[in-house]
């Protein structure tokens, strides 16, 4: 008993470690938003929800909303946050339709960034530091899309080709902090968001109907990473055969 205690113990252990090295998820709002949020309107007038309608394929998370811009994180589900560093590379994306993006009677089109956000380390007077990337743009002309950015280097210090930072002197981007790197921020990511609010931009209040769908991460693991598995792997393997020989 005491040995399967041990054999379990290192197993979650060997998981836990490499659990943003190795991670893949894909969440297309079938059960639910999984920890993914939407904006929420002050008045009461429209807002977020699970919409089974508009779905690439599958129910869609829809935001109805005046406001100067749309966003969609989360905080809480654990495959999207974390360690970045632990992956050699990561790549992010999504699917999302724009039924209505209007600006003062105007149909407009609005881009979309990725936003990784550090709440721990963030400068004076700010509430976070963030790297985000313009995945492209949408409008009601373009139906389903899917945009995605691929990290191909995550322990850069300086910001990639694309790439800007929030949390610098001005806070207008795309600068970091002093002190801090892109790396940095990566290894440290509490929430992810897609949003048309691009940090050093000003945006007018629009008339947005959003969905989003099939929001997806996936992380190839760190050679390193690797080989801790197979060699804890290898580990538990030879203590269940000890085990077998010795009963």
């Amino acid at each position: 008993m005491m040995l399967n205690k041990v054999m379990m113990a290192l197993v979650l252990s060997l998981a836990g470690g490499a659990a943003m090295a190795a991670s893949s998820a894909t969440v297309d709002f079938s059960k639910g938003d999984e920890g993914w949020w939407g904006m929420q309107p002050l008045n009461g007038v429209g807002g977020s929800g699970i919409d089974a309608s508009l779905g690439n394929g599958a129910p869609a998370l829809r935001t109805v909303i005046e406001n100067f811009g749309v966003t969609w994180g989360t905080s809480s589900n654990q495959a999207f946050l974390g360690d970045y560093t632990k992956s050699s590379s990561v790549t992010i994306g999504l699917d999302i339709s724009a039924q209505q993006i209007n600006y003062f009677g105007q149909d407009v089109s609005r881009n979309v960034v990725v936003e990784l956000r550090d709440y721990d380390n963030k400068p004076a007077d700010l509430p976070y530091t963030s790297v985000f990337y313009n995945l492209g743009s949408i409008d009601a002309t373009k139906g389903w899309q899917h945009l995605s950015v691929t990290i191909g280097d995550t322990s850069s210090a300086l910001l990639p080709s694309g790439w800007g930072g929030y949390g610098g002197p001005d806070a207008t981007g795309p600068t970091l902090p002093s002190g801090r790197t892109f790396a940095s921020v990566l290894s440290s990511v509490d929430e992810i968001v897609f949003t048309t609010l691009q940090p050093g931009y000003v945006y007018g209040f629009t008339q947005f109907d959003v969905a989003i769908d099939n929001v997806s991460i996936s992380a190839v693991p760190e050679p390193s990473t690797y080989g801790m598995l197979i060699g804890g792997l290898g580990l538990v393997g030879w203590l269940a055969r000890r085990k077998h020989r010795a009963a």
